[in-house]
């Protein structure tokens, strides 16, 4: 609960005193340390994690940290001075360095744990020790939970060093990744789109890390030659990272308490971690004077609830999250995650930007992704049920009509992409068919269509390639029998308003966020901040100098190059 000294929080924050008065460690106060943890947070090797909901870690600070970027836009949400990210304790505390903080902040950060599940399945393989409890956050240390204006934030390193969970790895971020996701969570935010957000960017002008990727020129389907990456860690901020996959770990080690084949604590963990959600995610829609059986039945709903109309608003903005697992689906409900990821440009159903993700994680696959983890939420709140039959039929009711919500969102946002009251499946049938066939950028004919075009001559900016007779012929049909299902009531004006408020005119465009981080790799952050501006206000209008660089088709010559059309998800 939000203890009411925090509730409101009007002076602006200029320095870490100021931000240490707004910490309040909720989950590190409510729920169980690992037993075999310490709280020094010395515990940077990997080794499996048995019990217990998170892991003191201290985070490894980068070599001489650099200031690359912050979000003006958030700070200003959360009432953070500008200033704030140019001074020496936030540069610190937000490049992995705890030591100085003032009191009551805490000197070391927290780790958790999370199961793997790929589409429903389980997967414990390959976990290094076979048994699923090397699984989570390998590199990921949250550092600061503090609630400014009465909501709770929890503040996160990407690239912060080892953990117990590191599987081996080096624990780092390389600028390339991390510029990608701090730029993406912000544009997401602009977009509608629920999601983590992104505070600040820091990198090393000394310290680098080898990975694989693409030479230059490359047109390579996985990467050719390993590169030196700076390191840099990117703060991103939630209202909590809790996700599917963390309540899965729990959700197993119940069902083998149950039988008998684990210790008596299981069943206990899982129930806290559940109310911790509640807590934290869902209080305006879980009432507390609920039974606990109405209490998960109700989260289930809600959960469902803002699942499918995320995944409705990842495609109504050509977001392809690539690598939709469910230790990758965030409990509350938003984006989270920024590795895989991509924006379709070319219209493709089966869009997929991560090399490794195949085509069940695929742009209009994507709903069945989301079922899938859904399901895996289910199965993790049945231990907490089964002596309970009644409930727990009911719970299999929620999952089960998961598909018909989920068409449900996807139905109301293609008609709302297309500015008609109800969905046509007809005619969305045959749009779907001649922007395949006609190679479509899919951001571009939305908006262009959003203009209400009187003849097809008014999309041609969006065509990869010219039309074919019978292709205009085909397209000229089709505009007019959408025309014949637009809205009686409003005017063409009001109308072509209401649609550019649902199509974005500004995207991400790979082959544009690509030299950003280029330039970063020589100290040039200057493509990074003219970005920030751009992608943080896609619905506007901007100058005719951003439209002519910005609102463009991707030149021939970068399809199917590595790094731009497709990635590995090495970062």
């Amino acid at each position: 609960m939000i203890n009411p000294k925090y509730a409101q929080k009007s002076s602006i924050v200029t320095n870490l005193e100021e931000l240490a008065t707004l910490v309040d460690y909720s989950l590190v106060n409510s729920l169980n340390s690992d037993p075999e943890s310490s709280d020094t947070g010395n515990d940077h090797h990997p080794r499996q994690v048995f019990s217990g909901h998170y892991v003191p870690v201290k985070p490894t600070p980068i070599v001489d940290p650099q200031y690359v970027a912050h979000s003006h836009t958030f700070f200003k949400e959360l009432g953070f001075a500008d200033q704030l990210a140019q001074t020496e304790g936030f540069r610190q505390l937000f490049s992995g360095d705890l030591s100085n903080l003032p009191e009551p902040m805490r000197k070391a950060g927290w780790a958790t744990g999370y199961a793997l599940s790929i589409y429903g399945t389980e997967y414990t393989q390959q976990c290094p020790f076979r048994t699923g409890n090397g699984y989570g956050d390998g590199r990921a240390v949250s550092v600061v939970e503090a609630v400014i204006n009465g909501q709770r934030w929890e503040m996160q390193l990407k690239g912060g060093g080892r953990t117990p969970y590191c599987r081996g790895a080096d624990g780092r971020a390389v600028l390339r990744s991390s510029v990608r996701e701090f730029l993406a969570q912000e544009h997401m935010h602009a977009l509608g789109v629920p999601t983590s957000r992104s505070l600040c960017l820091f990198t090393s002008p000394s310290e680098t890390v080898d990975r694989p990727w693409y030479s230059e020129g490359s047109y390579s389907e996985d990467p050719d030659i390993m590169v030196a990456n700076p390191v840099a860690i990117t703060t991103r901020v939630a209202p909590s990272f809790l996700r599917v996959g963390q309540l899965e770990l729990f959700g197993r080690r119940a069902r083998a308490e149950l039988q008998g084949k684990a210790g008596s604590k299981a069943r206990e963990e899982l129930q806290m971690i559940v109310d911790y959600l509640i807590d934290r995610e869902y209080k305006d829609e879980v009432a507390a004077d609920l039974s606990s059986t109405d209490k998960l039945l109700t989260l289930a709903k809600a959960f469902r609830e803002r699942l499918t109309s995320l995944v409705a608003n990842w495609i109504r903005v050509g977001y392809c999250q690539g690598n939709f697992n469910s230790d990758n689906c965030a409990g509350g409900g938003y984006t989270l995650d920024y590795g895989p990821f991509g924006f379709c440009e070319l219209f493709e159903p089966f869009f997929q930007p991560w090399t490794g993700g195949g085509k069940h994680f695929s742009f209009l696959n994507q709903p069945a992704a989301a079922q899938a983890n859904f399901g895996m939420f289910c199965k993790a709140l049945s231990p907490l049920l089964v002596d309970e039959p009644d409930a727990l039929g009911q719970l299999q009711e929620i999952q089960a009509s998961f598909a018909s919500v989920m068409q449900d969102k996807v139905d109301a946002m293609w008609a709302a992409k297309l500015g008609i009251e109800q969905f046509d499946a007809e005619l969305f049938s045959q749009l779907i068919n001649l922007m395949v066939h006609t190679a479509v950028d899919y951001t571009i004919f939305f908006r262009e269509l959003s203009n209400i075009p009187n003849d097809l001559s008014e999309l041609e900016k969006s065509f990869y390639q010219p039309l074919s007779d019978e292709l205009v012929e085909q397209w000229s049909q089709w505009l007019k029998q959408w025309k014949s299902l637009l809205s009686r009531s409003q005017t063409k004006e009001a109308l072509s308003l209401q649609m550019k408020q649902v199509n974005p005119k500004y995207t991400w465009r790979e082959w544009l966020v690509v030299p950003a981080y280029q330039q970063a790799m020589n100290n040039d952050y200057s493509l990074i901040h003219e970005l920030q501006q751009v992608l943080n206000r896609p619905y506007d209008e901007q100058s005719d100098e951003i439209e002519e660089k910005y609102y463009r088709l991707r030149p021939r010559a970068l399809f199917g190059a590595g790094g731009v059309s497709h990635y590995s998800c090495s970062s």
